[in-house]
């Protein structure tokens, strides 16, 4: 029985971890939404966490969940953005600044997201937590 219940404080752990991850890469991403395609560079593409259910196989084949985790690391593949600035010196021969894909309202809303599952998983966890301090309580 304890053992599950450290389980379920592991599991809320594992979710902290993934979506400090997943904040961490949208932050990047919007670092770099006004980054630009130069002569030596390409313009920054958004980058995306891809969350994997972690199981624990025991020897007759059966699965225990143990959490999540971020399985990798994936770049957003939809078309770079083009502004047209003939005046720019990185502009192709149309005239158009080839930008970021980055697209500050979806990286709001995933911000958004997922600080509230952080702030659920910390919920989770401190709610373990209490009811170990109130079974100790108990013990006295």
């Amino acid at each position: 029985m304890l053992n599950n219940a450290f389980r379920a404080m592991r599991i809320s752990a594992s979710g902290l971890a993934a979506e400090r991850m997943r904040m961490d890469l949208i932050s990047s991403n919007i670092a770099n939404y006004n980054s630009i395609k130069t002569e030596n560079t390409e313009a920054y593409k958004r980058k995306i966490a891809v969350f994997e259910q972690y199981l624990d196989r025991n020897e007759k084949g059966m699965s225990k969940f143990k959490g999540v985790k971020v399985s990798k690391i994936i770049e957003d593949n939809t078309p770079s953005k083009m502004v047209y600035d003939p005046n720019h010196p990185n502009a192709n021969g149309e005239g158009f600044v080839e930008t970021s894909n980055v697209n500050i309202l979806n990286e709001m809303a995933d911000m958004i997201m997922a600080t509230r599952a952080y702030e659920s998983n910390a919920d989770n966890f401190n709610a373990n937590k209490q009811m170990f301090m109130k079974a100790l309580e108990i013990g006295k």
